[in-house]
């Protein structure tokens, strides 16, 4: 692929299932709006919301917007593959409905990814609370292989992929872990998910969201590793240990920082 025009010529799909996202919506929204990279398209697939979500999105007078409706409630890999299917764009970029943006991050990531003729990428992120208050910092690796993305997963609001070069992907229809089942598919065919280590994304922990309870992933996470991968029983079982214990140090890493700046008032 030629990578001499500019950055502009490159169409950007931008992925984001919703359902009653009325809070957090508005805001994604405009972080979008706000990018200094322009040629992009947002796809919002609307997974039968019972609030003003739809109402939000049409609030908005911008071409590049495009709201899909879904008939029945049928979960996030099935919106997700949705707008996936619509997109136009050469790179496919996912943002949750109830994250953010920095304005540079397509730009600078587009720029990352054309530079070093890299397919698929992620960035570090924040992790803010239901205040707004900035709780905790996730870095990257410089590069994950299949295996590394096994252990850890990039975050979603995060991820950028060439369409054109790899092809497009579609999730599992599971109802939790999709997207990291969507991103051992991707993996397969880049060969490495090379990371940006600059924070371009911010990513909403919400006391009610599918994710706030690690724990309860476990049992989600097993079914994409033993059932939809096909990994032995043992392999499963140390990589699911691996992330209890990512989980629990992480935890209290946290805890340690909270504890340190209550001290120091």
């Amino acid at each position: 692929m030629d990578y001499t025009h500019t950055l502009v010529d490159h169409l950007v799909s931008i992925i984001m299932p919703a359902y009653n996202s009325e809070s957090f919506i508005k805001e994604s929204i405009l972080s979008v709006q706000k990018q200094t990279y322009t040629n992009w398209e947002l796809l919002i697939i609307d997974d039968c919301s019972t609030d003003r979500t739809v109402d939000t999105v049409h609030s908005f007078n911008d071409s590049r917007i495009k709201l899909i409706e879904l008939e029945q409630n049928s979960g996030a890999a099935v919106a997700r593959n949705a707008g996936i299917k619509q997109a136009r764009g050469e790179f496919l970029a996912f943002l949750d409905s109830d994250d953010l943006w920095t304005e540079e991050k397509l730009e600078k990531q587009i720029e990352f990814m054309r530079e070093n003729n890299y397919d698929f990428t992620c960035t570090e992120y924040a992790e803010m609370n239901e205040e707004g208050a900035i709780v905790n910092l996730i870095e990257v690796s410089d590069q994950l292989d299949y295996n590394g993305v096994l252990k850890y997963c990039p975050g979603n609001s995060t991820i950028i992929y060439n369409a054109k070069r790899l092809g497009k992907f579609y999730a599992p229809e599971i109802k939790r872990r999709n997207d990291f089942a969507l991103w051992l598919k991707v993996i397969k065919k880049a060969g490495h998910v090379h990371g940006l280590h600059e924070t371009y994304s911010i990513y909403r922990v919400r006391s009610q969201s599918l994710s706030s309870n690690k724990f309860k992933l476990i049992s989600h996470q097993w079914n994409v590793l033993y059932n939809i991968e096909g990994l032995s029983w043992l392999k499963s079982a140390y990589i699911l240990l691996h992330k209890i214990y990512t989980v629990i140090t992480k935890h209290n890493k946290v805890e340690v920082v909270k504890n340190e700046k209550h001290s120091s008032h």
